[in-house]
């Protein structure tokens, strides 16, 4: 078996071709997609700013081989994403996405003796 790692995963895009109906929904729902909404989850945390309404950001957490790397977990969130935000009938445009690996993640600890 495979060696799997898990990845935080920003997916970062333009909206596009908004309706007016999509973009309403948008500037209603933007309290529920602000900073405090902002989480790491296997479906995706959708964040924006409502004003001006042009990027938006989704959080996905990414559990794949380890062998695939980094640019596959990037390519699964882009997947995700542009499945959600087609589903809820968002134009997007620039998908690009930035990939952490927390198993390779090297975590700086305070000696006891700087506290």
């Amino acid at each position: 078996m495979s060696e799997q790692h898990t990845y935080r995963v920003i997916v970062r895009g333009t909206w596009e071709g908004l309706t007016e109906e999509s973009r309403t929904r948008l500037l209603a729902e933007a309290a529920d997609h602000g900073m405090a909404s902002m989480r790491f989850t296997e479906e995706g945390s959708l964040s924006y700013e409502p004003s001006p309404l042009k990027h938006f950001s989704m959080r996905f957490v990414v559990v794949s081989d380890a062998a695939d790397g980094e640019e596959m977990a990037g390519a699964i969130a882009e997947e995700r994403a542009e499945t959600a935000l087609r589903a809820l009938g968002y134009g997007f445009r620039d998908l690009r996405s930035a990939v952490t690996d927390l198993d390779t993640m090297k975590i700086n600890r305070k000696s006891r003796s700087r506290r």
